[in-house]
């Protein structure tokens, strides 16, 4: 496959697209600090993703559902590029997240097996799952059971919003569970794996009020789910204009979780601007799906 990589101007934040004459792929590597304290690769499970999020660059462009080896493949050449050789030895926090293209419930047997293989080969390497909860039982249990036979796999569901008839706005794509369904099988991952799963929630002008975060209160237990609040990564160069101002109002939402005793977290989007690295931000992407309408 070709490879094309683009550099962020702050050296800590690198994208790199895959494509050969049938498919495109898309990482993102994070360094924190340096490769050795963290580092992060966020990696295509999908070619374009039949989800249709009305916030990401790829809409409903679905081309294919990738190999376990072609998801492999994106984390050896990223390593390979930074000649981060010992990793395994190296670094103190190395985090694998199945997230930058694709829904992982809509490949799973693929995602699991690469799951697999990078479990072997990266034995400390945290694997995270994230996905909007496609409706399909079957494939949830299957992932209960991987997740309780490798204890690195993480769960987070991308919610988003508050109410359902919201969230259906933004991700329209109709064969998904709702916020109960996600609160009942979250649930039962967390008494199976006895790990939290988290809830990816977007923090926006629309959804920060009170009645919100009530609606998510009263939803999701703090003993059970952990929350990631996040910035809405739109599908073009908007981000670099509101990500600072964002993450300020996001702090002042998550101030309320934390006094409730939930677990949290920031996703700060700074240093990714000008490349597209935030999820759904796949402006590269979009000239190659556009040519295969």
């Amino acid at each position: 496959m070709q490879l094309k990589r683009f550099d962020s101007n702050d050296t800590d934040v690198w994208k790199y697209v895959f494509t050969d004459s049938k498919i495109v792929l898309e990482s993102v590597l994070y360094r924190y600090g340096t490769f050795n304290e963290r580092t992060v690769i966020c990696c295509s499970v999908q070619s374009g993703c039949p989800i249709g999020c009305t916030f990401c660059g790829t809409g409903n462009n679905f081309i294919k559902n990738i190999t376990a080896d072609q998801i492999v493949y994106q984390i050896k050449e990223v390593l390979k590029d930074q000649n981060i050789e010992d990793i395994n030895s190296s670094c103190a926090k190395f985090q694998i997240m199945f997230m930058s293209m694709g829904e992982p419930m809509m490949n799973w047997d693929e995602v699991e097996t690469a799951i697999i293989i990078l479990n072997r080969e990266y034995p400390n390497a945290q694997l995270l799952i994230s996905t909007i909860g496609v409706k399909n039982d079957r494939v949830f249990n299957k992932m209960i059971r991987a997740s309780k036979q490798i204890d690195k796999i993480g769960l987070q569901f991308s919610i988003h919003e508050a109410k359902d008839v919201d969230r259906d706005e933004l991700i329209p794509y109709k064969n998904k569970y709702n916020l109960r369904e996600i609160r009942d099988r979250g649930t039962v991952w967390w008494k199976e794996t006895g790990r939290k799963p988290y809830l990816n929630y977007v923090v926006t002008s629309n959804n920060d009020h009170e009645m919100d975060i009530d609606n998510l209160k009263q939803l999701f237990s703090p003993s059970v789910f952990a929350m990631t609040f996040s910035v809405l990564c739109e599908s073009d160069e908007t981000l670099i204009h509101v990500a600072n101002k964002s993450i300020v109002d996001i702090k002042k939402f998550e101030q309320s979780f934390i006094d409730d005793g939930y677990d949290t977290r920031v996703f700060d989007p700074a240093g990714q601007d000008d490349i597209g690295g935030g999820c759904g931000q796949l402006w590269y992407v979009q000239d190659f799906l556009n040519k295969e309408k």
